[in-house]
């Protein structure tokens, strides 16, 4: 035998030479969650070890991932009922919340890549993504909120905005709305390909954010398509988004891979609230084990192509994996 590929598998030094994908931590974006309030630190139970976090104890989370040597975060609002309505006014009050951490976040650790959330469904009074007219989820009269709200974060200091909607050509109009009023260095991590998942129950268990009624299937992709992800990609890309994201990602790493494949801008993946939370639950069983499992599922996701991945265990794995792997 010429060939045996054994020869580069001897010893952990070949290993090394011969690694084809590279994780760390700066590939690695945080989900966090604040409320209003004071001394909050409430875990939520679908998801544990992730935590609702009033503004002083979500600061506190941020300084202790910086020191770690992770830098970047997403940020999601956990929004009173009483201050939601059919048109999401709070989003872009200036008594909000959201608002007033992101400044707060900016102003103390001005070198961290804080990324925000923009979307309805916080703040809309019907849960859904979008604007509700007769029981639809209407699209073009969605987009001046959405541009609304994307220009009072941007005011606040987020250094990219996420739109999650998943509204057809929300990206351009917000892209333009920034543009016009001069944020022209705030960046879109446009959600391409969010698929109607069965995934996402625990982050809307830490929102309270699930639909009042109906479902979010006419604007989330059908998990069965595989090319409709190029068309999103490629409308995206063309109103100026600066990366492209599938969401999930461990169950859709071929979308990951086929938007690598195709387009320039950096591929992100969104490893959602449930994918960690069956890790999670196995581990805690003993079925698996987290040092390992936990490692490899995100390398997974490097591999199929994913540029920067959005996970939970974003900051276990800082911690044991200094590093990088």
């Amino acid at each position: 035998m010429f060939s045996r590929p054994r020869r580069n598998r001897q010893s952990a030094a070949i290993r090394g030479l011969a690694t084809e994908t590279h994780l760390s931590v700066q590939h690695l974006v945080f989900p966090l969650f604040v409320l209003d309030g004071a001394n909050i630190r409430s875990e939520i139970h679908s998801l544990p070890g992730i935590y609702r976090l009033s503004a002083d104890n979500l600061l506190h989370e941020i300084e202790s991932c910086m020191n770690l040597g992770l830098t970047n975060f997403i940020v999601f609002p956990a929004v009173a009922d009483a201050l939601k309505d059919q048109t999401a006014t709070y989003s872009y009050s200036p008594e909000n919340f959201y608002l007033r951490v992101a400044r707060e976040v900016k102003k103390r650790f001005p070198e961290c890549c804080l990324i925000s959330d923009v979307a309805m469904d916080p703040y809309s009074s019907d849960g859904h993504d979008g604007l509700v007219r007769k029981g639809e989820i209407v699209n073009d009269e969605t987009l001046p909120i959405l541009a609304r709200m994307s220009v009072a974060q941007a005011e606040a200091g987020f250094d990219m905005l996420g739109p999650s909607d998943m509204m057809d050509g929300r990206v351009g109009y917000i892209r333009q709305a920034l543009d016009d009023q001069g944020f022209t260095k705030t960046g879109i991590l446009a959600y391409t390909a969010k698929y109607a998942s069965a995934f996402y129950g625990p982050f809307r268990d830490a929102l309270d954010s699930a639909p009042k009624s109906g479902d979010k299937k006419t604007y989330q992709m059908n998990p069965a398509n595989k090319r409709e992800a190029l068309i999103e990609a490629g409308l995206d890309a063309a109103e100026g988004a600066d990366m492209l994201m599938v969401k999930p990602a461990l169950h859709y790493l071929d979308v990951i891979h086929l938007l690598k494949e195709n387009y320039q801008q950096p591929i992100a993946a969104y490893h959602v609230s449930g994918e960690c939370a069956m890790l999670r639950a196995a581990c805690n069983n003993g079925w698996l084990d987290f040092e390992r499992a936990m490692p490899e599922t995100l390398l997974s996701i490097r591999r199929a192509g994913a540029d920067v991945i959005l996970t939970y265990f974003a900051k276990e794995f800082a911690q044991r994996f200094p590093g990088g792997i």
